[in-house]
């Protein structure tokens, strides 16, 4: 496989200038994954400023209502900042002092990578820029007020105002700053080593349920969930099950409004194969084949790409990539919530949707693993405003 590549996806597809600095992130990031000193300072502040390792929880009330198999939660909505996003932005920081940069810009959708790349900038004295599209400025009012106590310049980003925007605002941001920043991508895309970078920080997400579903049920799940917009959860959880092919991985992308282009964000089942942002995925495309308006109730999935290796799963059939429309992960929500007591984030809300509908259909030995990337305080105005 050709270095920075899942089959024929990803790469890095930017100025010359850049790809100098993408190699010395990429040099720096290879040494330190091997460094005895930076893997205890990682793993030290995991367990103390993080709260890892996350507990997974078995839902036995809401397994026995819905009726059928076993399921899950790898309870990533308890991590410090109420999300996954913390896991990779802790790594993102610590990269960032070994490289002597001073500041940090990053993108944000649901506001939850912005608020943990916030958080982390603040516990390590660096500067923060968070771009952030004006849609999901108004949406996601709570994770802003938080990012701006945490000493975060939040730019607000024009365009459709969604995550799209904000990727291609930060981006742009970083081309003028470089020597001084590092751009901290929110997940398992933009320009080699970023999707491989993400990958590895988000990894102990799936070792850690590996070694906690063994020793609560004595195997493996039949079934690990997790829903899909760059895809940084997904392949956090996935990458410790690729080997273990009797585990069916299943990756849950945003139907939103339904099928028509600029009604939803599923790209792995719509999008056509292109060079967006920096790196070769699979992409949302109109009709005069320009990069489509991606769209779902979940500010973090509404991404109109998808991670250059989830698109590679695909491919070779190794994943599944399946669909859930907003009213689904809305009931979902609701569900999880007065049930067991959870509040999930709406992205969330589309694993444990699909989740339930999966489970109906196994026998009640089998085991159905949700990773819930994150708690939904950041929703909970917005879904209390819609006619549910």
């Amino acid at each position: 496989m050709k270095k920075g590549y899942y089959g024929e996806y990803g790469g890095s597809f930017v100025s010359c200038q850049m790809q100098e600095e993408l190699d010395k992130i990429e040099r720096e990031y290879n040494r330190l994954k091997k460094d005895k000193q930076f893997k205890e300072q990682l793993a030290k502040l995991q367990k103390h400023f993080l709260g890892r390792p996350t507990p997974l929880y078995f839902c036995e009330k809401l397994s026995k209502l819905n009726g059928g198999a076993k399921i899950y939660l790898k309870r990533e909505d308890l991590n410090h900042t109420g999300a996954h996003k913390i896991n990779h932005c802790i790594g993102e920081a610590l990269l960032a002092k070994h490289l002597g940069k001073s500041k940090i810009i990053a993108e944000t959708g649901a506001g939850q990578h912005g608020l943990a790349i916030a958080t982390v900038c603040a516990l390590m004295d660096l500067q923060c820029e968070i771009h952030m599209g004006y849609v999901d400025v108004q949406k996601q009012k709570a994770n802003v007020d938080k990012m701006k106590l945490l000493g975060a310049k939040i730019v607000s980003v024009g365009g459709g105002g969604t995550l799209k925007d904000a990727v291609d605002s930060a981006l742009s941001a970083y081309q003028k700053d470089f020597k001084e920043a590092i751009y901290c991508i929110g997940s398992v895309v933009g320009p080699h080593p970023y999707p491989s970078m993400v990958r590895d920080f988000q990894s102990v997400v799936g070792k850690e349920s590996k070694r906690q579903i063994k020793k609560m049920e004595g195997k493996l799940p039949d079934y690990v969930v997790a829903c899909v917009g760059g895809g940084s959860n997904a392949i956090g959880i996935f990458s410790a099950y690729l080997k273990d092919t009797v585990v069916n991985l299943i990756g849950v992308e945003a139907m939103g409004k339904g099928k028509n282009i600029g009604d939803n964000s599923a790209t792995i089942q719509f999008g056509e194969t292109d060079v967006y942002q920096g790196f070769k995925t699979k992409v949302l495309k109109d009709a005069q084949n320009n990069v489509a308006e991606a769209y779902s109730i979940a500010s973090g999935l509404d991404y109109p790409a998808v991670g250059p290796e989830h698109a590679h799963l695909s491919d070779v059939k190794r994943a599944q990539y399946v669909s859930i429309d907003d009213k689904e992960a809305l009931d979902a929500f609701y569900k999880l919530t007065k049930v067991e007591g959870i509040i999930p984030a709406l992205e969330s809300s589309h694993a444990v949707a699909y989740g339930l509908k999966l489970a109906k259909t196994l026998p009640q030995d089998q085991i159905v693993l949700v990773n819930l990337s994150g708690r939904g305080d950041k929703d909970v105005d917005f879904v209390l405003q819609q006619n549910h």
